[in-house]
């Protein structure tokens, strides 16, 4: 396997998303080391390569990417893997407001607790988090689903269209538009498979404490409410 090493000491975003862009081509993995939770951090990257961040990153960061693979080892600041349409973004600690917002494909995990708004306006692909996320979680979601291992704090599904939010936890309270319904044993499965491929271990039991919060109406806003599905 081919590495590359970026020392981000004294560098600037822009020149360090430069250099990415420059050797993912002929590299199999990149590590960027003392990046300091310097904001915008692997912004836009489209090849599928592994880029490992040795410690915490700051605002939005992995965001816009499009095939790549990128491991946090620390931290991560508001709206990590913002907008990505394909790749994979694990976070091994915290992270702030806006994890995964509008994205449309790929794999975000972050194995702490979150900020709010997390999957805010997502049209698809997956959300894991191994703790708790704060309001209005799901805000706007338009497909895709998110996975909480924790609690979930107030307006849960806020404004919802489509998609679903698993809940291991305590829901505080739900937003306009989403109802909580009980889980299928086949999506236990699926929610078993996804969470033990991200090394997540829980108890039999766990799963069956999972909820999922899900669109009460198809058409929340305009004319006549429908039921989901009809």
């Amino acid at each position: 396997m081919k590495e590359f090493k970026i020392n981000a000491q004294n560098k600037t975003p822009r020149e360090i998303n430069r250099t990415l862009k420059e050797k993912a081509p002929e590299n199999d993995c990149i590590m960027i080391e003392n990046p300091n939770a310097m904001h915008y951090m692997v912004a836009g990257l489209s090849e599928p390569v592994d880029v490992v961040i040795n410690g915490s990153a700051g605002y939005f960061a992995a965001t816009m990417i499009h095939g790549a693979r990128v491991h946090i080892t620390g931290n991560a600041g508001w709206f990590p893997a913002d907008n990505m349409t394909e790749g994979e973004v694990i976070i091994d600690g915290s992270a702030g407001d806006g994890v995964g917002q509008g994205i449309y494909g790929g794999t975000v995990v972050v194995r702490r607790d979150v900020g709010s708004r997390t999957g805010e306006i997502m049209k698809n692909g997956t959300i894991i988090i191994g703790g708790n996320s704060g309001f209005m979680s799901g805000l706007f979601m338009m497909g895709g689903r998110i996975i909480i291992l924790g609690d979930i704090s107030d307006d849960a599904g806020e404004s919802i269209i489509r998609g679903t939010i698993y809940v291991g936890g305590n829901i505080q309270s739900l937003g306009k538009n989403a109802m909580v319904e009980e889980l299928e044993e086949e999506e236990r499965k699926e929610l078993k498979e996804i969470l033990e491929k991200y090394d997540f271990q829980l108890e039999e039991e766990k799963y069956q404490k999972f909820r999922k919060i899900v669109p009460r109406s198809a058409r929340p806003f305009y004319g006549q409410e429908s039921e989901e599905g009809k």
